[in-house]
Formats: structure tokens, C-alpha cells, sequence
């Protein structure tokens, strides 16, 4: 090895090593303890100021709620925020410009870090646009694209650029992208997030893409090297291909079973032992398999840097009321049984489950209808029904709607960095949703945005609706009028480190 021209000897490579590790441990802390002292200031701050005088006056907008989720808790509150950004958290005012009813509350705009636009390249699937509009009728405020099922794939920086230009101007809330690691790419993982992504996204099964391979153990523990070097995150689509069976056929229980939860553990389990090897921050994808939960608590517990989503279609769908044939339900890892799901619910309340994302993933009428489940796409479209969903059965369970809402707002929010996102108080975009808790409603496809109006909630009883959302402070959808506007913005993530050498940031 030589550094500048110069050989370095070996044990001086494993002092400089050793010390480089050690001062990246420092530089986490450090980050870490930061990070708590703001949202700690933040916290103080809301509570005196909701404690505080009531409002008087002023230039800024104002909206205020009985019922506003500020701080972990619902709270009276007048929310004051200018030009997109929030301001003043304040007593309940009923002379504010905007005033909820009683039936509604105010939650942050929701963060969902798990969609697939597939845009540019699979527009006949879903768009930026298509895409975007159904994430405001969610009150989803911020999305975060997945590196496929776009053409091409996000796993070099002039793809990444590509999919920016395709987004130019089509975005109704805001954007921020993935990249992707495939054995191709791993010694360019780095400039990926340099590039502006919030992190890489990976397969240990085939993915279903012919352009997304999947990577062995040897290719994981690589990326996993290469990301820890900067800091940088890498998400796991967690099964093994060896305890994947052949699906086909109509009956949804027999497609269940080629998927085992075996398949999800082990892949967990791999994942799991590379980040505690390389001190990597890893995240597993959509887990459905509650065999896995143990193997994350455990984890945590030695201070793996590890964290977990699932998906509301694991909370609130059971395979034993699946139809057969029924394309619409077919997702990889599949859903799963009631023992299974009551133990997933166990993993929300506990905060094993770091967050709740849709993995939005449409496809066309034609991939997804037909009794056959072996060949219909295995995707499920869930981005502007989310909360909804979660909601619906949370509620029958007599879950309180602030136990989840976390898992839709600062949980995903943390995950990719964007911590001012996914919360309700000064120096944060003035994003929010409107949600009416007890509005029931029964969901009709022909209501959805999607390019592909298709919904394994289709004809359901639901309550919950989010009646309107804002977007850098201006309503941007209302559930009676629809989406109004299309200000979306970029987000590029800025790593703390990517690009760097981290003993340069360290001394810095």
C-alpha cells in the first residue's frame, strides 16, 4: 500500500488504522451527542412556548390545532411559520388564519423513505408525477426514491443526474433518491453519496430486475467496508435465495410458503454480523418475517448499528383473508399470518420497528392481474394509504394514534438524516398534514393517484383521511378540491464525511 508515493510499512498501517477507527468513533459520538443537545433545546423550546403568552398579531401565517403532535404528544397549539419555514410554536389561538376543526388533527408531514417512482425508463408504472400527487393525498411531505425500478438504475452518478433532470419540475412534495450497490459498483459507492444520495440500497436475492444483481456475503461485507469509511448507510433487501422456493399458481398460501421466514432471518442474521464487523450503519428493508425482531433486539442491545422498517401492508393485512389469485396482494417478503403480524405489532410498540414506510412498488394492470402468482410483479402500491391503513387497524387493537405516528414522521426522518424533517417546530419546513382520525370511509380505487389505480385495501371500511397538506407552508391538496400545486423540491443528503478523509474531518 502507498500513501503519496511513499510504502507504509505494515505496522504502521494498523497504528494509523487503529487510530482512525478510534477517532471515527469519537467523531459518531461527538456527532450523536450534538444531535441530542438540539433536539433536547428544540424540545425545551416548544414546551415554554406552548406554555407560554398566548399570540398577538403579527405578519406570519398562522394555523392552529386542539389537537397538534408536537413533541411526541398531541397539544393545543398555534403553529406560526414565513416564507415555507415554522417560526413560533404557540398557545391555541382561534382567531389564527387557519383553524382545525375538532374532528381533525395536525401531524408534521409524513416521511416515507421507501417508494419506487421508476422514473425515468417504467413511467408506465409510475412517475414523478403520478407519484409525487399521491404522496400529498398521503400527506407524505418528503419521499425518498429507491435506485430501481427506474431505467436506468441509480448506481452510478450520471444515472443519479439523469433521474434529477427527469424530475425537473414534476414534483408535488419533496425529493431525495438512493443509490444503489450491485457487484458492479461497489468501489464507487462513496461518490454515490457525494453525489447527494442519502445512502445505498442492496439485494441478497434477486431483485427481480435484470439491471439490480444481487450481492454474495463477500460483495456485502465490501460495501459495508467502503460506506463505514464515510459513514455512509447502506439498506438490505433481506432474504437468501437458497430458501426461496418456485412460486405458481392461484392459492396465496402457497406463494407464502416459497418465501419462508428462514429466508428473511438468515439474510438478517448476515447483515447483522457484516455491520458489527465493519461498525457500517445498516438497514433492513420491509422485514414481514416477526422471527426476525429477536435477532434486531439483540443487535441493538450490543450496539450494532442496525435499524428496521416495515410496511402497512404487514400491520394490516392477513394471509388468511387474502383472496387467491389476487395479484394485488403479492409482495416480497409476503405477507404474512395473524400470529405473525399480532408479534410485528409487538416490535411497533416496543421500538424494535424504527419505522413504518409504503415500499410503494406499482407495476402495470397487466403485471398484476391474473391468477397466477408465480408470474403477477410483486409489489404493492401503498404510498397514499399508509397512515390510513396503519391507522385502521391500530385503532381495532386500541392502539392510540400518537404510539404510531412517530414511525411515520422523525423515525424515517433520523434514518436518512433529515432530522428537521417528519417534526413540528421551529427551523423546520412548515410541513403538515391534516388528518381527521374517526372520518370512515370505504376505499375506492378510482380516488387514488397512481398511475395504476390498484389497492389491496380496495373496498375496505377504513377511518382516517388526510383532508389536506401543506407543503414549505402552503396547502398544496385538499381531499375535497385535490392536488393544487406542484412546488416540490430536491433534497440532497450532504453526509458528514462523504468524500472526505476522515482523518482531515477528524482533526477539523
Amino acid at each position: 500500500m502507498r500513501r503519496h508515493g511513499r510504502p507504509v510499512r505494515p505496522a504502521l498501517r494498523a497504528s494509523r488504522g487503529a487510530g482512525r477507527r478510534r477517532r471515527r468513533r469519537l467523531g459518531r459520538a461527538r456527532r450523536r451527542d450534538v444531535a441530542h443537545g438540539r433536539r433536547h433545546e428544540q424540545a425545551r423550546r416548544v414546551r415554554e412556548a406552548i406554555a407560554g403568552p398566548s399570540p398577538s398579531g403579527g405578519d406570519r401565517v398562522r394555523i392552529a390545532a386542539e389537537r397538534a403532535f408536537i413533541d411526541g404528544a398531541f397539544s393545543p397549539a398555534t403553529v406560526r411559520f414565513e416564507d415555507g419555514v415554522i417560526t413560533d410554536i404557540e398557545r391555541f389561538d382561534a382567531s389564527a388564519h387557519v383553524v382545525l376543526s375538532t374532528a381533525q388533527v395536525l401531524l408534521p408531514g409524513l416521511v416515507d423513505t421507501h417508494v419506487h417512482l421508476n422514473e425515468p425508463g417504467r413511467t408506465h408504472w409510475e412517475g414523478f408525477a403520478t407519484g409525487t400527487a399521491a404522496a400529498a393525498a398521503g400527506g407524505v411531505t418528503t419521499v425518498v426514491d429507491m435506485p430501481l425500478n427506474s431505467l436506468p438504475v441509480t448506481t452510478t452518478v450520471e444515472a443519479l443526474e439523469a433521474k434529477r433532470a427527469a424530475a425537473a419540475g414534476q414534483l408535488a412534495v419533496d425529493l431525495a433518491y438512493w443509490g444503489g450497490a450491485v457487484p458492479q459498483n461497489l468501489s464507487a459507492l462513496q461518490p454515490l453519496l457525494a453525489a447527494g444520495t442519502v445512502g445505498v440500497k442492496c439485494f441478497l436475492a434477486p431483485s427481480g430486475i435484470d439491471e439490480f444483481d444481487p450481492l454474495s456475503f463477500g460483495d456485502l461485507e465490501l460495501a459495508l467496508t467502503e460506506l463505514a469509511e464515510v459513514d455512509g448507510l447502506l439498506i438490505a433487501h433481506a432474504e437468501l435465495d437458497d430458501h426461496l422456493g418456485e412460486a405458481s399458481g392461484p392459492v396465496f398460501t402457497d406463494f407464502v410458503a416459497t418465501r419462508p421466514p428462514a429466508a428473511e432471518v438468515e439474510a438478517i442474521r448476515a447483515v447483522v454480523e457484516a455491520a458489527r464487523r465493519t461498525g457500517a450503519r445498516a438497514h433492513i428493508v420491509h422485514v414481514s418475517a416477526a422471527e426476525a425482531l429477536d435477532v434486531i433486539r439483540a443487535a441493538k442491545a450490543e450496539g450494532v448499528r442496525i435499524t428496521i422498517e416495515t410496511c402497512p401492508h404487514y400491520l394490516s393485512l392477513r394471509a388468511e383473508e387474502v383472496p387467491d389469485g389476487d395479484g394485488r396482494f403479492k409482495c416480497c417478503p409476503p405477507i404474512r399470518d395473524t400470529a405473525n403480524q399480532d408479534a410485528l405489532w409487538d416490535g411497533v410498540l416496543d421500538g424494535t420497528i424504527d419505522a413504518i414506510v409504503s415500499d410503494h412498488s406499482p407495476a402495470t394492470l397487466e403485471l398484476k392481474t391474473g391468477p397466477d402468482l408465480g408470474t403477477a410483479w410483486g409489489g404493492i402500491a401503498g404510498l397514499q394509504t399508509g397512515l390510513t391503513a396503519v391507522w385502521t387497524e391500530a385503532r381495532r387493537r386500541g392502539i392510540p394514534l400518537d404510539a404510531i405516528l412517530p414511525l411515520f414522521t422523525t423515525g424515517p426522518a433520523a434514518l436518512v438524516r433529515l432530522g428537521d424533517r417528519g417534526r413540528i417546530a421551529p427551523g423546520a419546513p412548515a410541513h403538515f398534514a391534516v388528518f381527521e382520525p374517526e372520518l370512515e370511509h370505504t376505499l375506492e380505487e378510482s380516488a387514488l393517484e397512481y398511475r395504476t389505480k390498484i389497492s389491496p385495501w380496495h373496498g375496505q371500511r377504513m377511518h382516517g383521511a388526510i383532508t389536506a397538506t401543506y407543503l414549505h407552508g402552503e396547502e398544496i391538496y385538499t381531499r375535497a378540491r385535490g392536488l393544487s400545486s406542484r412546488r416540490g423540491r430536491e433534497v440532497l443528503a450532504e453526509p458528514a464525511s462523504a468524500g472526505l478523509d476522515l482523518d482531515e474531518e477528524q482533526a477539523a
